[in-house]
């Protein structure tokens, strides 16, 4: 029986703050959605999230295309990804189920029978340009050229959360790895939710939620948001968060909230904002949706 001898945690990126441009390294478009390991073992396919949780029945068109992929092994990393109309990865989108959900495909670790991950990139890459058809659900993720200045116009005139530059030369790590550098166009990442505050006026089930990430000390307050919601969005998460309600803070500092609810530290939400204040604040944060394929205490600021 065909089988893959091994399971592993993706590989990922390290942000920088410019852009930049280096021999032997390759652009390729940032995408706004959910990172997924896809397993093939003949007839058999798997998608494993970032944090090792078996996604396979969420998706079951991309598992069925990836089921007639020419390879009777195959392991693949990529993103799960929604677009909108000008095909542009939303987060948004993929969180609230709206639209089609689409398998960007970056990385090739495993091919019939094969270990990979000691080749360089360029090799991993030639593999994965020969596994066919893809077509349906699956797309190759989008190469924006060797010029890491121009791939980020590129990305900024179109919209794109970013860039993300690939050292040819690297073989593949499970870790987090300086061969792998990401630029955001827009800024965005995930916080801990930490607590809530009493809604105001018409709003339903609470305010703001209170975010935080996780420095040395512990959990640093980051501000509040209270935007990118719905009502369905306002009544799904207040029921989340009841068995979560705790009488202390879980940050170490105090919030100034004097009307907030405190929560467990255990959901992650995605949110986009402008830029970090002075004193490590958020400036106008939106909310956009929950993620359940990153844990809690690996949140940290990025930026």
């Amino acid at each position: 029986m065909a089988k893959i001898p091994f399971r592993v945690s993706p590989m990922l990126a390290t942000l920088v703050d410019a852009p930049f441009t280096r021999e032997n390294w390759i652009f390729e478009e940032k995408y706004d959605g959910v990172r997924m390991l896809a397993y093939k073992e003949g007839d058999r396919v798997w998608l494993i999230s970032r944090n090792g949780i078996n996604r396979s029945e969420r998706y079951p068109q991309i598992r069925a295309d990836i089921r007639k992929l020419n390879a009777e092994t195959l392991l693949l990393d990529g993103e799960v990804v929604v677009f909108d109309s000008k095909r542009i990865s939303r987060f948004q989108l993929l969180q609230q189920g709206k639209g089609k959900a689409e398998y960007a495909i970056f990385d090739c670790l495993y091919h019939n029978g094969k270990d990979l991950r000691p080749e360089p990139l360029a090799r991993r890459s030639e593999i994965l340009d020969s596994v066919s058809p893809i077509t349906g659900t699956l797309l190759r993720s989008a190469r924006l050229g060797t010029d890491g200045l121009k791939a980020f116009r590129i990305a900024s005139r179109r919209g794109f959360e970013g860039i993300i530059g690939k050292n040819l030369e690297s073989p593949y790590q499970s870790r987090r790895s300086t061969d792998w550098l990401k630029v955001k166009v827009h800024r965005e990442q995930e916080f801990v939710i930490g607590g809530f505050t009493k809604p105001k006026g018409s709003r339903t089930n609470f305010g703001a939620l209170l975010l935080g990430v996780y420095k040395e000390k512990g959990l640093q307050y980051a501000g509040k948001v209270g935007t990118g919601f719905n009502d369905e969005t306002l009544s799904s998460l207040r029921r989340k968060f009841t068995p979560l309600i705790q009488h202390r803070s879980p940050f170490v500092e105090a919030t100034g909230e004097r009307d907030a609810t405190y929560l467990k530290p255990r959901l992650v939400a995605q949110i986009a904002f402008t830029e970090w204040t002075e004193d490590d604040k958020l400036r106008h944060p939106v909310f956009l949706g929950l993620r359940d394929d990153k844990n809690a205490a690996e949140v940290r600021r990025e930026g």
